[in-house]
């Protein structure tokens, strides 16, 4: 029995040779379409063979799904896209099967209702939101399968998807789609070499997806660019992705499936984020920004999100996560978070450069939202390193922030040979500011208003080290660098601040064992317990 598929594979193969050299290759009609119309080489199964037409007007729905059934009928092979067109809407892919979109190919998610419906996922629906409990209501989708590709260099541009929210489409209308790729509980996946242009909610869901590559990707989209969900065993390489109104790659850890999965051993590597250019602009190359004269609609405000970010969805945690290399231009900076009780752990960063950042250029959050099944407990964030970081503009008031609840702390936090460079010019008002907790408010860097440091803001944290942070302020700023509020273990090691007459360095309050070495402007100190201390230049 298993050399039945590969015996067969052989016949199909022989049969569409002999069929071309006889001049026999099917027309683009249904009885061919209905009769298996065969691929143009071995192992290969060209849609056009089935019926598509790639005019950008026929529909191409049906060819493109026979030639996927044709080929996984055979025991796998690859559908081949050549130049041209392909007007669809939900193309369902089968295991063992690749899609390969050729130069000069577009795969257009056409506009109106014909998409396959949204399927019922009760009674986990109210845990995330209406993108993530749906997967079947997309241009491409696959569930339960495995060794799957799609790869280019072609072009999926998803037109006629809806972003989620806006004008319409309404994603939650019958038949209307709202992700570009879509794939739920397989395994063994590689996305390379395309490129996403307008992809809906999102470029790509992946949702309960193990051994998964997605590798030299350019994403240029109106919402989020890649959503990695419940996954393990990803790694996510060489993708530029511009989406100033969503995440560029977010990974999450919702309750889709039913049940709280953590996403873990993660590899993010050498990408671009970004959310500050027009739509399709970093695709043909012309980095466009925005108009600042230009009249937008609500929905089309200038959002800059853009970033990379684990959250919010938070459910299953993040286990053995790396990123390193990335770029982050013109957008929100790096975001690490647990509000419906994940544990965040053993988390890796190195080498970012960042650059015009809006809001907090690093920002951790251990929170409660706790949006899931009753009874779960509070999540952690523990034993996180992030290093070699420079961010040059940033461009908000609100500074970095690392803060955890009452009772529940932020733990083993490690940050060094950080330069941040932001514009200055806070006030005496804004030192004086006692941030709010918020515990169970949705975690965004922009949730307590401003802020009174403009360095770092680190709130409900047992150990944390920083050495070599070096903050540049272009204004005066009248907060200090450092605030620390019920903080244990904090060690401080070559700071590099602004010094300004009357303005402290560090604020303390409910801190224990803080200690500082080799400053330039303070001497070395041990404190064992401050309840509140101000700590000024020399």
């Amino acid at each position: 029995m298993m050399n039945l598929p590969l015996t067969r594979r052989r016949f199909l193969s022989r049969l569409s040779q002999l069929a071309i050299a006889a001049g026999l290759v099917p027309l683009a009609d249904d009885a061919s379409a209905q009769s298996g119309a065969l691929a143009s080489g071995r192992d290969a199964y060209d849609v056009t063979a089935f019926g598509a037409r790639g005019d950008g007007k026929a529909f191409d729905t049906a060819a493109i799904n026979q030639a996927i059934t044709a080929a996984a009928a055979a025991g796998g092979g690859t559908v081949n896209f050549a130049a041209g067109t392909y007007l669809s809407n939900s193309i369902r892919l089968k295991s063992n099967v690749g899609l390969h979109l050729g130069n000069g190919c577009v795969l257009l998610a056409a506009q109106g209702n014909g998409y396959d419906a949204a399927e019922s996922n009760q009674p986990w629906e109210n845990y995330q939101d209406y993108g993530h409990n749906h997967w079947h209501n997309s241009l491409i989708w696959g569930e339960e399968l495995e060794d799957i590709s799609i790869s280019g260099p072609g072009r999926i541009w998803g037109k006629g998807l809806s972003r989620g929210e806006g004008p319409p489409p309404q994603a939650e209308t019958p038949g209307i789609g709202n992700k570009s790729i879509a794939l739920k509980n397989c395994r063994n996946v590689v996305l390379r070499d395309f490129s996403i242009l307008h992809g809906g909610h999102f470029g790509i869901l992946a949702t309960g997806v193990d051994n998964l590559t997605i590798d030299n990707l350019r994403i240029d989209t109106n919402r989020d660019g890649m959503d990695i969900d419940c996954c393990r065993n990803v790694h996510i390489t060489h993708c530029s992705v511009n989406s100033p109104w969503d995440d560029a790659i977010v990974l999450k850890s919702s309750y889709a499936l039913g049940f709280a999965r953590s996403t873990e051993m993660i590899t993010i590597s050498d990408c671009l984020v970004t959310g500050g250019y027009e739509e399709g602009t970093l695709l043909d190359g012309t980095f466009r920004r925005f108009d600042p004269a230009r009249k937008l609609a609500p929905y089309e405000e200038e959002w800059r999100t853009g970033r990379i970010k684990c959250g919010t969805e938070s459910n299953g945690g993040f286990k053995s996560i790396t990123i390193a290399n990335c770029v982050f231009d013109s957008c929100h900076g790096l975001a690490l978070e647990s509000v419906d009780g994940a544990q965040v752990e053993d988390i890796a960063i190195t080498n970012l450069t960042m650059r015009d950042i809006y809001e907090s250029p690093i920002f951790i959050r251990l929170g409660s939202r706790m949006r899931g099944p009753a009874g779960a407990a509070v999540g952690v964030i523990r034993r996180v390193q992030i290093g070699g970081v420079i961010c040059s503009n940033a461009v908000s008031p609100i500074c970095s922030i690392i803060t955890g609840i009452p009772g529940h702390k932020v733990e083993d936090v490690r940050l060094s040979n950080i330069v941040i460079e932001h514009e200055g010019g806070g006030t005496e008002q804004q030192a004086r500011i006692r941030v709010p907790e918020k515990e169970a408010d949705y975690p965004d860097p922009d949730m307590f208003g401003a802020m009174p440091a403009h360095g770092f803001f680190v709130r409900h944290v047992r150990g944390i080290e920083m050495e070599g942070i070096k903050i540049i302020a272009r204004k005066r700023d009248e907060r200090p660098a450092f605030v620390l509020e019920d903080v244990e273990n904090a060690d401080f090691a070559r700071p590099q601040v602004p010094v300004a007459a009357g303005v402290p360095l560090f604020a303390l309050r409910e801190v224990e064992h803080f200690r500082l070495r080799d400053s330039a402007h303070l001497p070395d100190m041990s404190l064992d317990r401050v309840a509140q201390k101000d700590i000024l230049p020399e």
